[in-house]
């Protein structure tokens, strides 16, 4: 029936081709207005896998309870000083709170209203008791600063300590001058170089004065956009050229799920232009070397627009979107696609070549070429549909579309094409046939077809042992462009134990089971931490506040005079009178003060002092020096002010703000735990999780979502891949019905496959989200050489050596070039996931095409 319906299409062809060639070109308006209007973009990559997997239901439910810290962007501030950060972190949170339009909340930690007041009680005690006998120290220097705030003021206790007239009066002053040379030398060399004066205060570690902040921001998104988080990331880069013009030495880095998002669609929007590019004109050459016919080339590659078109069409049908895997199906059809228009055109290039007019050149392609196209489109569909009962949702749709284009490219290469075909005969067309290689190639197969075999047989055992080695790269950070700011920030934080973003949550319908949950998190040796509502209130509170209220006692009461502007003062005579106090000094050095510190600072300024001088703007010079020295000092201050009105808290006195990040709306309590280790390190990963999960199942976090759907990946792979070759093999013992021809096929796709993984391993391209999609594509790209190769040593066996020689072994040649020139370039994209992709295209393209016409001929043919 099959075999008869081709050759009464192909007559219908021949008497009507303007008819349908105009409705298929009315059918592909349709179907491009259609697209237009319904086939919409799902850039949520939470949705790609089947929500109804346990993890997907733990991360629904964490979401639904606590929305504010789903989909966030992570601002990392950092600068040289502690306060310099801050300041810049409360100036990029009020102006995210102001766009209500754009953001939905931010959140700061350490800006949080609560723990500036508060801050002191979360201190440990010996911790507290240490800062407390600082600041006592401290107490007659911010006195007398308080009552002369300028920089006269400072220079002159200076002064009266270093004369041992006020010894009491300043702080440690190897420290204090210590700080203000590194000033003096930084302004010498024209760098600003703020002082500290939370770090020379407080004495602490930089653990409790840390130079890096965290804002966590949520923004709103439109997952109908191409780039649903381009208006927030858009504004926050906008600000962020604010931040570092207003507040010198910060820096802001852009980071976390959804800034990571962006910016990889960033890349690949800009990879796949240059790549998309670069391959369109690369098949058009792959292409012309094949066809050496212009009518050809144009009607081949109209079919496959007019393809990619209906497929699209199909894919508003079928599904009404593409997700961020499915809309690779116009790439995997242009690979596949083509193969129908260039197998279709050789043929009839060869009719020709052989005296045919055009109509009987036509009529003996459809009869020839149709049932090994037909067949090409079973297996090749049968391949993706395998996918579509996988719990990976975003693979499943690709299948859906792709094997559904797959018949579309089949109809529109033995319409649309012999149609064109048909039209454009009248005219003169090329014969002329490439140039020949030298016989002994063509020949190859046939000569050393024993040889072949046993080289395969080998590769195949070597390919086999190698195996073991191959491994699935679930972390999604790895598929990014490593170049990548946001990239670079997230594997920053990825090192800390406090600031992970590869922390896990666990929810609970009590207080009691929660802290119960997070002591036998602590218990982990992967853990750090596990954090409860109640780690929120502080041990020890009765003697700490008993230390604040001592400071309270001996703390100057003017220290709401630091929230005003300090005074203006003459910086150079002060100086001036600096230097004379150094170096009266120099004879009696004051306790703890070396000569060569007052020497060294006396010459710094000296130098400053002459630069300044003869500086066009001398004005300038000392007013940003004084600011170096002074402008951070209000804020070490009046967050001293602030923390010593700390008061007893407990659980009921937590405020909303604070509580809604650890109870949610109907009651459930979050556990969060904090890694232990560096999580950069794919072991310390998989060893987290699996602790964690163990420990209580029902978690979730980006962890938890990267080593868990990489497993529900690969499962859905493993089930696809071999329904997928059952599937093609049943279909070609139907269609052949030949248990021989189907060992021809079949054995040399498995070998190019076996060799395909083999090579993954030994060129160290594990396989990951991106590349993984490859499999299908050679798959159905070496099913479908198998078959034309098989087809025509079948039906032409009296030419089995004349094989290589033949249309069929030219289209299975160029249709792989083709496929190869289209993925080749994405090996060089900068994103790693389509790198990857690209050069597991291209190691598999080659080892197909080479199995195909070099192994499959040595098993078919005797040796002669």
């Amino acid at each position: 029936m099959i075999h008869s319906l081709f050759p009464r299409s192909a007559r219908a062809l021949l008497r009507f081709p303007w008819l349908i060639f105009l409705s298929i070109v009315v059918l592909c308006l349709f179907s491009a207005g259609y697209t237009s209007q319904h086939l919409g973009i799902n850039n949520n990559t939470a949705q790609l896998l089947d929500q109804d997997l346990p993890f997907q239901q733990v991360r629904l439910k964490l979401e639904q309870a606590f929305p504010q810290d789903a989909a966030t962007i992570i601002a990392v501030l950092a600068s040289a000083t502690p306060e310099q950060t801050a300041l810049a972190a409360d100036f990029v949170q009020r102006h995210l709170q102001a766009e209500t339009e754009v953001f939905e909340s931010v959140y700061s930690l350490e800006n949080d209203p609560f723990f500036r007041r508060q801050g002191f009680l979360y201190l440990d005690l010996d911790q507290l008791e240490m800062l407390s006998a600082k600041l006592a120290d401290a107490q007659p220097f911010i006195g007398y600063l308080s009552q002369h705030y300028h920089f006269a003021g400072l220079t002159d206790i200076l002064s009266l300590a270093l004369e041992n007239q006020a010894a009491d009066s300043a702080m440690p002053l190897d420290n204090l001058l210590g700080a203000i040379d590194q000033t003096v030398v930084a302004a010498n060399q024209g760098q600003s170089h703020f002082l500290s004066w939370q770090q020379l205060l407080t004495g602490m570690d930089s653990e409790q004065n840390r130079t890096r902040r965290l804002l966590i921001i949520k923004p709103k998104l439109d997952f109908k956009q191409l780039m649903p988080a381009g208006q927030s990331m858009a504004y926050l880069r906008r600000l962020t050229e604010d931040v570092t013009m207003l507040y010198p030495g910060v820096t802001v880095e852009l980071t976390g799920e959804v800034a990571l998002e962006h910016e990889e669609m960033e890349t690949v929007n800009h990879d796949m232009l240059v790549s998309g590019l670069t391959s369109f004109v690369l098949v058009c050459i792959s292409l012309w070397l094949g066809l050496r016919a212009w009518q050809l080339l144009l009607c081949t590659l109209l079919a496959l627009i007019a393809g990619l078109v209906l497929t699209a069409g199909f894919a508003a049908v079928a599904i009404g979107h593409l997700n961020l895997i499915s809309v690779a199906f116009a790439v995997l059809y242009i690979g596949l696609g083509v193969d129908f228009a260039t197998h279709f055109c050789l043929h009839y290039q060869e009719c020709r070549a052989q005296g045919m007019d055009a109509d009987t050149a036509l009529l003996h392609s459809m009869t020839s070429v149709g049932p090994s196209l037909l067949m090409c489109a079973l297996t090749t569909s049968a391949g993706f549909f395998a996918f579509i009962p996988t719990d990976f949702k975003g693979v499943s749709e690709l299948g859906i579309i792709s094997g559904g284009g797959m018949f579309i490219g089949l109809g529109v290469s033995l319409t649309l094409l012999p149609a064109m075909l048909k039209i454009l005969s009248p005219l003169p067309m090329s014969t002329r046939r490439p140039a020949s290689l030298p016989l002994w190639l063509y020949d190859l197969p046939f000569r050393y077809a024993r040889s072949i075999r046993i080289v395969s047989l080998l590769l195949a055992v070597s390919a086999a042992f190698s195996l073991t080695g191959i491994r699935f790269d679930s972390a999604s950070i790895n598929l990014r462009d490593p170049k990548s700011p946001s990239v670079i920030a997230f594997k920053q934080l990825l090192q800390s134990q406090t600031e992970s973003p590869f922390a896990i949550s666990a929810l609970s319908d009590s207080l009691e089971h929660a802290n119960q949950l997070a002591d036998q998190f602590t218990r982990l040796p992967s853990v750090h931490q596990a954090i409860t509502l109640s780690n929120l209130v502080p041990d020890e509170q009765e003697q700490k506040l008993e230390i604040i209220d001592n400071l309270n006692l001996i703390m100057p009461m003017q220290l709401n005079q630091f929230a005003s502007v300090y005074e203006a003062s003459d910086v150079r005579a002060s100086l001036v009178k600096l230097q004379a106090a150094l170096l009266q000094a120099n004879t009696h050095p004051a306790a703890g003060l070396t000569v060569e510190r007052l020497d060294t600072l006396h010459k710094h300024i000296d130098e400053f002092i002459h630069k300044a001088d003869s500086d066009g703007e001398p004005g300038t010079a000392y007013k940003n020096l004084e600011d170096s020295i002074l402008v951070l000092l209000p804020h070490t201050l009046l967050i001293l002010r602030d923390g010593l009105a700390a008061s007893p808290i407990e659980l009921d006195n937590l405020p909303d703000s604070l509580r809604r990040h650890w109870v949610s709306d109907n009651g459930r309590f979050r556990v969060l735990v904090t890694p232990a280790q560096d999580l950069n390190a794919p072991d310390h990963l998989r060893e987290f999780v699996s602790q964690v999960m163990e420990t209580h199942p029902a978690v979730f976090g980006l962890p938890i979502g990267d080593v868990t759907s990489g497993q529900a990946v690969v499962d859905a792979f493993i089930q696809a891949f071999a329904s997928a070759l059952l599937l093609i093999v049943l279909l070609l013992l139907l269609m052949t019905r030949s248990l021989k021809a189907t060992l021809w096929v079949m054995a040399p796709l498995l070998l190019a496959t076996l060799l395909t993984a083999a090579c993954n391993v030994w060129l160290n391209n594990p396989f990951n989200f991106a590349n993984i999609i490859v499999l299908p594509l050679l798959l159905g790209m070496g099913v479908d050489s198998g078959i034309h190769i098989v087809q025509r040593l079948r039906h032409r066996p009296d030419q089995a050596d004349r094989l290589l020689h033949s249309s069929s072994a030219r289209g299975v040649f160029f249709s792989a070039l083709t496929t190869l020139c289209s993925f080749t370039s994405l090996a060089f994209n900068t994103h790693q996931g389509t790198a990857s992709m690209g050069l597991l295209l291209s190691v598999g393209i080659v080892l197909t095409i080479s199995c195909s016409l070099l192994v499959l001929p040595a098993l078919a043919v005797k040796r002669r």
